[in-house]
């Protein structure tokens, strides 16, 4: 009988080493990504749910140079998170790669709560150059997060897993988002705009613990795996030595099972990931010269990736001002006055009037104004010095409150003087305002995060990417158009919205690896994700300067910017349509088809964004549609 063969190392760890998508601690994994994503979405997203509050804070409390502009300043919140993600495509993966998926979650965690931590820090200190800071820290982090997330879940999951594990974080994440419109308006009302950014620094407190964990979980799995193979590779040599008994004495079974035995020994603590990296690493290295050789499909994409997200990010981010001037918050009329205009109108102060004790607003045929969802009339000017014998007014954050004109930025109602001693009544309805815009502006995430993956499934099926991103451009410019003309409910609208996202982003990153070479797929990803940081880092600005030169309003001209930005989407659509199918051979008409050439693909951002590409046994690109970007 002959001996049997001594397997080498890497022939045993092969076969003993159980693959982690077989354990069942990857849903455990996959529940800690799902906390590291909605961390990350959440604090990217809180300016944007506290436009009106961040407002008060920063104008109305620190009367220095840097508070003047704010619509600038706030909007540069949004373009310096976006500027390093215009060169970090290029080499997050890379940094992923190397350093490993857990541990660079860690590093990258560690920068989103480190920038967040900074963003507080500049709301409490009224600093806009502190809260920048803090936001282009968040930038380094935020996207190669998201990176890394992906990474984690190639590794956990495998076949038809991978599919659904993608849709759940990309769904949570935008969960994230829409818990933020909600949570943070309530929160900055309740105590005070630095308290909600706060409350964004412990969530990414959780997510980096949840990003720990992850690390932890992998390895305790290793060392498992470990003992796992040695228990495996002494039992064959037990066996061999048992065979040994019953062979010819010439064969020298014993040794092989001894050296077995020494061959599991080395296996314990030792890296073995490289056992099985059979790819060649030079396949996924981006080689930013062959972006001479992308074609004009490529660039139609990246154009209308640019434009049409630019309708949608640069849209949530200003959405609750927005809605505020538009639909909850509306500055009545002229022709509105209070009956004492250097008076204040509602609170504890009012006592103080002996003659009288209310001041109502009236218009010039006497009945009382304003109307539903509007803002209650202030005082045209104002003269109250504190009293420091009274209780209630030692809790005023001055001792002078002087004003020749009192404008709606002057009034801040984290101060106790504005919310409960002299226009309570403003400050009331501002916080029922910005509550009710803060559920209403996450319609459109909260729809992207139930449609998008059943939408990427569909599209896998039925083809008409290029067809859909057209419809989707489409959509969006009849979007704009009614919020920018109409002044009724902005629900139909954002509903159209949260469907042109869905269809959008649900085609759009799918559509990549079918304009350029195979080989050239990871190098693609990251020139597009530029593209569309770019965009996402001009648009913000030019928006500010926009609402500053409509007399400090949105409407109409900003929304106008945007119904703009969808119709180069749409003609960027129909010649998208129209060079595909001008293609030759094989490649003709590729982007509508129903089975395009395999492309493994997907990263997910927080930007909105996809980059590099997984190799992994599915298709599972359709479902990597933004739920940044994360």
């Amino acid at each position: 009988m002959e001996a049997p063969h001594s397997p080498s190392r890497r022939e045993m760890l092969a076969y003993h080493a159980r693959p982690r998508s077989s354990l069942r601690t990857r849903w455990v994994v996959l529940f800690l990504v799902c906390i590291v994503m909605i961390g990350t979405y959440y604090s990217l997203d809180i300016p944007a749910a506290l436009h009106h509050q961040l407002q008060d804070t920063m104008e109305s409390g620190a009367p220095t140079p840097s508070t003047k502009n704010f619509e600038f300043y706030f909007n540069m919140l949004f373009s310096i998170y976006s500027i390093p993600n215009t060169v970090l495509p290029f080499f997050g993966g890379a940094c992923v790669d190397r350093v490993g998926s857990s541990r660079s979650l860690v590093s990258f965690g560690l920068l989103t709560l480190a920038g967040q931590l900074l963003v507080a820090v500049g709301g409490v200190a009224r600093s806009w150059p502190i809260m920048l800071a803090g936001r282009f820290v968040y930038g380094l982090g935020g996207e190669n997060v998201c990176v890394a997330c992906s990474t984690v879940l190639n590794e956990w999951f495998d076949g038809g897993e991978v599919a659904l594990a993608f849709a759940v974080i990309i769904s949570t994440g935008r969960l994230g988002s829409v818990l933020n419109n909600v949570v943070s308006p309530a929160a900055a009302n309740t105590i005070s705009t630095s308290a909600a950014f706060a409350v964004g620094a412990m969530i990414n407190f959780i997510a980096l613990s949840a990003s720990i964990a992850i690390g932890y979980v992998e390895k305790r799995e290793r060392k498992r795996s470990s003992r796992r193979a040695i228990s495996d590779m002494l039992n064959v040599s037990l066996l061999a030595e048992a065979d040994m008994e019953e062979e010819p004495e010439g064969n020298n079974v014993s040794g092989a099972g001894n050296s077995l035995i020494s061959e599991g020994i080395k296996i314990v603590g030792e890296d073995t990931t490289h056992y099985f990296d059979d790819d060649d690493d030079d396949d996924d290295q981006i080689h930013l010269s062959s972006m001479c050789s992308f074609g004009p499909l490529f660039w139609l994409l990246s154009l209308s990736c640019m434009v049409v997200y630019g309708c949608v990010l640069p849209f949530n981010n200003i959405a609750s001002g927005l809605l505020l001037e538009r639909n909850y918050f509306k500055q009545e009329s002229r022709d509105c006055t209070l009956k004492y205009p250097d008076r204040c109108t509602a609170g504890t102060f009012m006592q103080t009037y002996s003659d009288d004790n209310t001041n109502p607003a009236t218009n010039s045929d006497g009945s009382l104004c304003p109307g539903r969802n509007c803002a209650p009339i202030l005082s045209t000017s104002l003269n109250i010095t504190r009293n420091e014998t009274s209780t209630e007014e030692a809790a005023w954050d001055r001792e002078i409150y002087i004003y020749s004109i009192l404008k709606p930025a002057d009034v801040d109602c984290g101060d106790p003087f504005w919310s409960e001693a002299c226009v309570a009544d403003y400050c009331a309805e501002q916080s029922k305002a910005t509550i009710t815009a803060g559920r209403i502006m996450s319609i459109p995430y909260s729809i992207s995060a139930i449609l998008s993956p059943v939408i990427g499934f569909g599209v896998d099926k039925i083809g008409g990417r290029a067809v859909i991103s057209t419809l989707a451009s489409i959509m969006l410019i009849a979007v704009h158009t009614a919020l920018a003309l109409r002044t009724d409910s902005p629900v139909l609208p954002l509903v159209g919205q949260g469907c042109a996202y869905s269809l959008y982003a649900a085609v759009i990153w799918p559509s990549v690896p079918l304009t350029v070479r195979p080989n050239l797929v990871g190098t693609a990803f990251g020139a597009i994700m530029a593209v569309q940081n770019l965009g996402l880092a001009v648009f913000p600005v030019v928006i500010a300067a926009i609402h500053d030169r409509n007399g400090g309003r949105y409407l109409p001209s900003v929304e106008f910017f945007f119904v703009a930005c969808a119709v180069i989407g749409s003609f960027a659509g129909l010649f998208l349509n129209l060079v595909d199918c001008c293609r030759s051979g094989e490649e003709k008409g590729m982007l509508n088809r129903r089975k395009p050439r395999a492309a493994n693909t997907g990263m997910i951002t927080s930007g909105g964004s996809v980059d590099g590409a997984l190799h992994v046994d599915l298709d599972i690109s359709s479902l990597v549609s933004h739920s940044t970007t994360l």
